[in-house]
């Protein structure tokens, strides 16, 4: 029986609270709602520790609510489909979720490896190229089996994997990255002047900072006014949007490169639907309106479970209702 969300508001936010759903973290079961991400279920049932850090073993919290994540990297699914390093605060909560912390033994709260934090003054960058010089005969038989077992910190399925791949192509006037207000506004101004437009989003949900900051644009509320621009932004054949979408390079020739994660928010996807799809995206122009990533501040503790940026903070309340 999944625990209660000790951690939720009891109003507000824009998750779906009739459609709760249950899953998995480290075995235990928790509860969320539709439109959570991993990372705000997990804040909202209370959980601060999510990993640890890759030489000390340090505890590790969620530290922002998007793509940037550089600490909740966790384990999903099992078997086959086992994915490391996938960022939580990016991964869309389903039904059945589950989902492991990594780089720990025998568990995230009590690990050995945090043993290395007493080692720091010799742990130093590089320590390994002045470290283990001698005897020459131990450097492939004992020194590099070790450091390759310690590198890297989630575990690859190391069997086949059953999912299917698709790769297309896609062309386009005017290629828009972000579905922010600036990436909504020029998808509105290029359609409405007849260009054939692709806009990319990599969240599920339309709207970027919209969905945390609020205010008011052109003197309506920022809901309303979002609700507005998509309504006429769907009746724009020559406009084509794609959520779960990263643009992630541009390359010669105007051509882009996407990856779209088709059925990865799906707890039991149809048998033949691929599972991502690779994009090749020829634009004669693109705007890139992605927005800003907040610079964390330097001080003693700043990599604390707990502490996380402010525009992170901002987002698990107004958005998810979660503290």
């Amino acid at each position: 029986m999944a625990g209660a969300q000790t951690h939720r508001l009891g109003n507000g936010g824009l998750v779906d609270r009739s459609a709760p759903l249950n899953f998995r973290f480290d075995g235990k079961a928790f509860s969320g709602f539709q439109g959570d991400t991993l990372a705000s279920a997990l804040i909202a049932n209370g959980v601060k520790l999510v990993g640890r850090s890759f030489k000390y073993h340090r505890p590790r919290g969620i530290l922002t609510a998007g793509s940037e994540e550089p600490n909740a990297l966790v384990e999903l699914r099992s078997g086959a489909r086992r994915e490391p390093n996938t960022k939580a605060t990016t991964a869309e909560l389903y039904e059945g979720l589950e989902a492991a912390s990594q780089n720990r033994w025998p568990s995230l709260r009590h690990d050995v490896m945090s043993v290395n934090q007493l080692f720091a003054p010799i742990f130093v960058a590089g320590f390994y190229y002045k470290t283990f010089m001698w005897p020459a005969k131990f450097w492939e038989a004992i020194y590099e089996p070790a450091i390759r077992r310690a590198a890297g910190l989630g575990r690859a399925a190391g069997i086949a994997d059953p999912d299917h791949y698709d790769k297309a192509w896609a062309h386009c006037d005017v290629l828009i990255a972000g579905s922010g207000p600036a990436g909504l506004a020029a998808a509105l101004a290029a359609g409405r002047a007849g260009a054939r437009v692709i806009l990319c989003e990599e969240d599920f949900t339309l709207g970027g900072r919209l969905l945390s900051d609020g205010g008011t644009i052109d003197g309506v509320p920022a809901a309303e006014w979002l609700s507005r621009m998509l309504a006429e932004l769907a009746d724009m054949p020559d406009v084509r949007i794609m959520t779960r979408t990263t643009l992630f390079g541009v390359y010669d020739g105007g051509t882009y490169g996407a990856i779209e994660r088709v059925n990865d928010h799906l707890p039991s996807p149809p048998e033949h639907q691929v599972r991502q799809r690779l994009w090749r995206i020829v634009a004669k122009r693109c705007v890139v309106a992605a927005g800003a990533i907040e610079r964390p501040i330097v001080f003693a503790g700043n990599d604390t479970p707990g502490v996380m940026m402010a525009s992170a903070m901002r987002t698990y309340v107004a958005r998810y209702a979660a503290t």
